[in-house]
């Protein structure tokens, strides 16, 4: 009994550990990110680095406005879910409630698998394949805001899908089996119950997807043509936040470096923003599901 209790204490301690580890790596990636780009504001202003569209860093004259890459990674991930988001939520809504044991799990699998792809694979893709359908559809380079939406709504599918399925799968069968027997049909009883009471977790999955979109950088890097200028045009080519500190950190130097931390600084600000919204979303959802189970 005294070696159990004191087997339990160690492992306590040192799964408190681990967190609070997590914890502090937050901590010290936060202190850093701060540190390394806030200089920049002693030369920048606030307004000219976010809202100036002139990125010269090397000019005689340098310029440090960001608004062009802010606003190419909100095109690319607002058309990303706009792909994305309906598509997702067919398949977790078939897969929880229309298909079979046997084609659920064939389908569960290719979602996990597509989840697993590098985002070099993703990105090879998108140069053989989508850039070619873009351009011939679209026309341009290929190498486009829509080039890059596309590949990243692939990308972002699972996580939706995944989410979509467990928030529907997680509802009191009771609201199913009311709706039934006050005489809906099954697609009724989808559309008018099920999907409106698992709102909240479906929105924490849509952001999830969406934090996803924004922070990634390699296979959009490939497709979306990487030129610093602001898009105007869905075949046109676009840089985003992500991509521009990929492309810069190579050869930066003084204020340039400094800048591409701050970029840094705004997109781990926007992450923090999103996933503050996920938990308070989950959390509302969970509220939601305890009150539907109590009544």
């Amino acid at each position: 009994m005294k070696r159990r209790k004191l087997f339990e204490s160690a492992a306590e301690t040192m799964l408190f550990a681990s967190a609070f580890l997590s914890i502090v790596a937050v901590l010290f990636i936060t202190i850093f990110l701060f540190r390394s780009g806030m200089p920049l504001f002693r030369k920048v202003s606030v307004f000219e680095f976010l809202f100036s569209s002139r990125w010269e860093p090397t000019a005689a004259t340098p310029g440090y406005g960001i608004l062009s890459f802010i606003v190419g990674s909100f095109l690319v991930t607002g058309l990303a879910l706009f792909i994305a988001v309906p598509v997702g939520l067919a398949v977790g809504i078939y897969m929880a409630e229309l298909s079979g044991r046997k084609s659920s799990k064939i389908i569960r699998s290719s979602v996990e698998l597509l989840a697993g792809i590098p985002s070099v694979v993703y990105g090879l893709f998108g140069i053989v394949i989508i850039s070619s359908v873009s351009r011939t559809l679209f026309g341009g380079s290929g190498y486009s805001v829509i080039s890059a939406a596309i590949i990243l709504a692939i990308m972002t599918m699972p996580t939706i899908i995944n989410v979509a399925e467990v928030s529907i799968r997680s509802l009191p069968k009771e609201l199913k089996e009311g709706s039934l027997a006050l005489g809906a049909t099954h697609w009724q009883t989808i559309i008018r119950v099920l999907v409106p009471a698992a709102r909240s977790g479906i929105i924490a999955g849509v952001i999830l997807g969406m934090g996803r979109a924004i922070g990634e950088t390699l296979a959009v890097l490939m497709v979306g043509g990487n030129a610093p200028i602001m898009p105007t045009k869905l075949n046109g080519m676009v840089r985003t936040l992500t991509m521009n500190i990929i492309t810069d950190m190579s050869y930066a130097t003084g204020d340039h470096l400094t800048s591409l931390f701050a970029t840094g600084i705004v997109l781990f600000l926007f992450i923090l923003v999103l996933n503050l919204t996920v938990q308070l979303a989950l959390k509302k959802s969970i509220t939601e599901m305890e009150g539907g189970a109590g009544a």
